[in-house]
C-alpha cells in the first residue's frame, strides 16, 4: 500500500522518527520544543536565544544609570538625574548606578556588581563578540564613579541618598527632591566590607581594561591597592556606625572577613605581587573560616573567594592554595541535586531556592560560579568528588544551563523573569522609573507621594526596563506580578551582573555568537 507516493513501511518509519525527535526535544526543554533547532550551526539543541538575552542583560544597566547620560544612551525613556550628588559634602559623586528600583546609590552592592561584571568579562569576554564593548561600558560607568568615591585618601563615600526618606516617595530619579545625603567611611568610621569590595571591584576592572586602556587599568590597580590598605588597616563593619542609614537595606550580615580575603584574591590576580599571596596564606584560615557557608551574593563572598583561589591552584599551580580546591568542591557538592552532602533546596519546577527576598540573585551568581569552576576543572582535567561520585565539568554546565533556562521561561508558569525577553514576562516590576510615565510622555514633575497611586495600580509599567531580571518566583514556583511585592518583583544590578558572563558562555556554546 502506498501513501502520498511512499510505501507504508517507509511512512511508518518516517513518522516514528519524527515523533521520537519531538518527544526527545520536548522532554529536554519543556514548553519550547516548537522552537527552531539550529542544527546547522551546532549539534546541541538550544531552547533559548542566549545571544538576545545577553544583549538585553547588558542593556539593563543603561536603565540604572545615574548622572549625565551620554548621547548614545539606548534606554531613551531615562534622562539625566542626580547631577548635584556629593555637593552636600563638596565632592563630585555624580554618576554610578541606582542598585534596584529606588533612587539611592548604595556603594556596597554597586562595588559587588562591578566585580561580577568584571569577572564575567575576564572569564567569558572573549566569547561576547559585539557585546564586549557594551559590557566594558557598563563596567566603566561604575568604575568612573568608584574612582570619584575613593579620590580622597583615607575616606570612601559609600552612599548617596537617605534610603528611608527615598522610600517614602515613589518618584522618577529625574524628579528626585528627597535629601541626597552623603555617607562616608574613614578611620573613625571604618567599613572594611565596603572598602574591600570596592578594592576588589577596582582590581578586577583593571584586568578588564589592561589591553584596551592600559593607562586607565593602571589607575584602577593603584587605587585598588590603596583602598585595600585602608580596609585592612582600619577594620570594622560599616553597618556599625552607619546602621541607621544602611540597615536593613545593605546591612553587613556575614562580617567583613570574607571581603578582605576576596579583595586580596583579586589584587593577587591583578598585580601578581607576592605580598597578596602571603597575605592570603597568613590570613586565609581566619578570613575564610566559614566553610559551611554556601551563599554567594553582595554580602557574602566566601564561596566566590574559594572558587577564584582554586583557579590559581588548578591553572597557575599555586600549591599553597590547595585547600581552596577542597573548599570549592564542598560548595559544588552542596548544590548538586541528589549528591552526597547536598544541602541545596530546589522548587518543584527545578529552580535553586535560597530565600524569598530576591532569590534570583543566588540563581545567577551560583550559575556563574558553576560555569567558571567547570572551565577551571576542564583546563586542569579534574573533576569534583562528592562522596565517591565523580561530578564532571559537563554536569556543572548542565546544572547552570538548567537554571538559566528556567529564568528565561522553562518553568511551570512559562514566564521569562527577564523583562523584555520572550513572549511573556513581568509587567509590573517594582521600579520607579519604569512604572511612572517618562519625561517625554509627562514633562511635568510628579510629586513625591502622588506616584504611589501608580505603584498600587494594576496597570502595566509604561516603560520597559529591557533586560531587568527580577527577584523571581517563590519556593512553589508562584509569581503574582505585583508591583508592591519588592521581594519578587524588584530588579537589581547584582542579579544581572553574573548572568552576563553565563549568557555569553551559553550563546557561544550553542553557536549563537
Amino acid at each position: 500500500m502506498a501513501l502520498f507516493g511512499f510505501s507504508f513501511p517507509l511512512v511508518f518509519l518516517l513518522l516514528s522518527c519524527f515523533t521520537t525527535l519531538l518527544l526527545c526535544n520536548a522532554n529536554a526543554f519543556p514548553g519550547h520544543y516548537h522552537n527552531p533547532i539550529q542544527r546547522h550551526r551546532h549539534p546541541r539543541f538550544a531552547s533559548h536565544n542566549y545571544r538576545d538575552a545577553l544583549t538585553k542583560s547588558i542593556l539593563f544597566f543603561e536603565g540604572q544609570r545615574s548622572g549625565k547620560l551620554p548621547s548614545n544612551q539606548r534606554i531613551s525613556w531615562r534622562r539625566d538625574s542626580g547631577l548635584s550628588d556629593g555637593s552636600a559634602l563638596h565632592v563630585d559623586l555624580v554618576g554610578g548606578y541606582y542598585d534596584a528600583g529606588d533612587n539611592v546609590k548604595f556603594g556596597f552592592p554597586m562595588a559587588f556588581t562591578t566585580t561580577m561584571l568584571s569577572w564575567s568579562v575576564i572569564e567569558f569576554g572573549g566569547l561576547m563578540k559585539g557585546e564586549l564593548q557594551n559590557a566594558k561600558e557598563a563596567i566603566r560607568w561604575a568604575t568612573d564613579y568608584l574612582l570619584k568615591a575613593t579620590a580622597h585618601p583615607g575616606t570612601i563615600y559609600v552612599q548617596v541618598g537617605d534610603a528611608n526618606k527615598d522610600h517614602a516617595c515613589w518618584e522618577r530619579p529625574e524628579d528626585m527632591d528627597t535629601p541626597r545625603s552623603v555617607f562616608k567611611i574613614d578611620q573613625n568610621t571604618p567599613g572594611s566590607e565596603v572598602a574591600a569590595e570596592t578594592a576588589a571591584a577596582l582590581a578586577a576592572a583593571s584586568l578588564v581594561f589592561r589591553r584596551s586602556d592600559p593607562t586607565y587599568s593602571k589607575l584602577l590597580a593603584r587605587r585598588a591597592i590603596s583602598v585595600f590598605e585602608f580596609a585592612d588597616k582600619h577594620r570594622g563593619a560599616y553597618s556599625t556606625r552607619l546602621k541607621k542609614y544602611v540597615c536593613p537595606f545593605y546591612c553587613d550580615y556575614s562580617g567583613y572577613q570574607d571581603e578582605l580575603l576576596w579583595a586580596a584574591a583579586w589584587l593577587q590576580k591583578a598585580t601578581k605581587n607576592p605580598a597578596y599571596l602571603n597575605y592570603i596564606q597568613a590570613n586565609g584560615q581566619i578570613l575564610g573560616a566559614a566553610e559551611f557557608d554556601n551563599t554567594f551574593g553582595w554580602d557574602n563572598k566566601h564561596v566566590g573567594a574559594r572558587i577564584l583561589l582554586s583557579k590559581a591552584f588548578l591553572i597557575q599551580k599555586v600549591r599553597s592554595l590547595h585547600d581552596y580546591k577542597g573548599h570549592a568542591d564542598s560548595f559544588i557538592c552542596s548544590i548538586i541535586p541528589g549528591a552526597s552532602y547536598s544541602s541545596a533546596q530546589y522548587t518543584p519546577g527545578g529552580l535553586l531556592f535560597k530565600m524569598n527576598d530576591s532569590n534570583m540573585q543566588y540563581v545567577t551568581s551560583t550559575s556563574f560560579l558553576l560555569l567558571s569552576y567547570a572551565k577551571y576543572l576542564n583546563t586542569a582535567r579534574q573533576v569534583v568528588n562528592c562522596g565517591g561520585t565523580a561530578i564532571t565539568p559537563k554536569r556543572l554546565r548542565a546544572i547552570a544551563k538548567r537554571q538559566v533556562d528556567y529564568l528565561l521561561g522553562d518553568n511551570p508558569l512559562k514566564m521569562s523573569y527577564m523583562v523584555g525577553y520572550g513572549p511573556r514576562y513581568p509587567q509590573r516590576i517594582h521600579h520607579r522609573g519604569s512604572s511612572l510615565p517618562s519625561i517625554a510622555a509627562h514633562p511635568a514633575k510628579i510629586q513625591c507621594s502622588s506616584g504611589f497611586s501608580v505603584m498600587r495600580s494594576q496597570s502595566p509599567n509604561p516603560n520597559i526596563l529591557v533586560g531587568a531580571v527580577i527577584g523571581g518566583p517563590d519556593q512553589h514556583d508562584s509569581f503574582p506580578d505585583q508591583r508592591s511585592d519588592y521581594e519578587q518583583s524588584e530588579p537589581a544590578t547584582y542579579i544581572n551582573a553574573p548572568l552576563v558572563g553565563t549568557l555569553a558562555y551559553l550563546a557561544h556554546s550553542f553557536g549563537q555568537m
